[in-house]
């Protein structure tokens, strides 16, 4: 059952939230002007310092409730999402998922362009769930929210709930993972998924002699990233209780967490903010620290790797017998993003109609660069829809 929902945070959780920022115990640093240990504590303290004396969020919730939200109970989870009709005569219905460390506010500046028609009438109805743990969603109180549990439950939102026989799923980071789930678990409700990233464990199925040059290049790439980069995913991968804890108790910790991808993955040139506003990136935070989901979003890391390394009934895409997908196909290709993927790696897993090669843009690809995301997945549209028609409300 579909019911409406609107955002509203106590303010005893932002007077509480103020007064731990206040409190904050700073640790020493040096060496790290470029953020080449973490997150720049000079970038962070001036950061907090905003949160705590500029930071409006009553004026980031109205506008967040300036986005029709809803609820509703799929199986053993409640899923927030945002459901906002198009403007056209021929609205196509596109479910996007978010990622790790953003959430529903990711997809925010993409949604008026998406709904908007064009001079053909044509426009979208967008929805935009927030991942079980994370933002406005349930919490799981038991293990096994893994991509394939949250495609079936975002496959159910879109067919059972809100009635679209078939649709186009988007997705970047997590979301990509859960749009691959989707078109491999519920084929016959999809008309066609577009994609920011491919999923880089694919390249483990390939045997290394069969690799290009290009694969090659891929695959030293992602393991050096590993390396340098890749801790946070090992320690959210294996333990993620331990780290649970802090960024859970302490505002600051949790900023200095998850600003660092931010920065680290985006086109920003050294300054974080040619890309997000302090505002925006706070609004993202200050949505983890009051529904508490720091733990339960890192914990998508933990569940996959059980899924993967521990299968019982997990289908694993990964596997080298996993088969190529036959759903039409779109990804988008941004240049700073963690590690793009070359077209021969994709085409070995997806049925690529269109591959575009954007000319900046990270990870963060719907907030940093929502124009050129929106006109590749309309363009894709129109695509699928002068080969087959695209479904519609029953």
């Amino acid at each position: 059952m579909v019911y409406p929902f609107k955002i509203g945070i106590e303010q005893a959780i932002l007077d509480d939230l103020r007064q731990r920022l206040v409190a904050t115990r700073w640790p020493n640093e040096y060496d790290n002007a470029k953020w080449q240990a973490g997150t720049n504590k000079t970038y962070l303290r001036e950061l907090t310092d905003y949160w705590v004396h500029s930071f409006d969020w009553r004026k980031q919730e109205a506008y967040l409730n300036s986005f029709p939200h809803f609820k509703s109970a799929i199986d053993d989870i409640t899923v927030h999402f945002i459901h906002q009709k198009g403007e056209g005569t021929h609205s196509v219905p596109i479910l996007l998922t978010h990622g790790y460390p953003d959430s529903f506010v990711r997809f925010l500046k993409v949604i008026p362009l998406l709904t908007m028609a064009d001079e053909k009438g044509f426009s979208f109805d967008v929805v935009v769930p927030s991942i079980p743990g994370f933002g406005f969603s349930d919490i799981p109180d038991e293990p096994g929210m893994n991509p394939e549990k949250i495609a079936g439950l975002f496959a159910k939102l879109m067919h059972e709930e809100l009635g679209y026989k078939r649709f186009i799923a988007h997705g970047g980071d997590w979301g990509s993972s859960i749009t691959e789930q989707i078109s491999t678990h519920h084929t016959k409700l999809l008309s066609g998924i577009h994609l920011t990233d491919v999923p880089f464990i694919h390249i483990l199925k390939i045997p290394s002699g069969e690799l290009s040059h290009a694969e090659e290049k891929f695959l030293d790439a992602g393991k050096m990233w590993q390396q340098t980069e890749g801790a946070y995913s090992m320690i959210q991968g294996t333990k993620p209780q331990s780290l649970a804890y802090g960024l859970n108790d302490s505002p600051a910790g949790l900023a200095g967490w998850i600003v660092e991808k931010f920065y680290s993955w985006s086109d920003n040139h050294g300054n974080i903010e040619n890309s997000f506003t302090k505002d925006e990136l706070l609004t993202n935070i200050t949505i983890y620290w009051a529904t508490q989901t720091a733990n339960s979003a890192i914990r998508i890391y933990y569940e996959t790797m059980k899924a993967i390394y521990n299968p019982i009934n997990y289908i694993n895409p990964f596997h080298k017998d996993s088969k190529k997908t036959d759903i039409p196909t779109a990804v988008a290709i941004f240049p700073k993003d963690i590690i793009p993927a070359p077209r021969e790696f994709a085409e070995r897993s997806f049925n690529i109609q269109q591959w575009t090669e954007m000319p900046r843009g990270g990870h963060f690809a719907a907030m940093e660069e929502p124009e050129l995301l929106a006109a590749d997945i309309r363009k894709f549209a129109i695509l699928l829809n002068s080969n087959i028609v695209l479904g519609a409300t029953d």
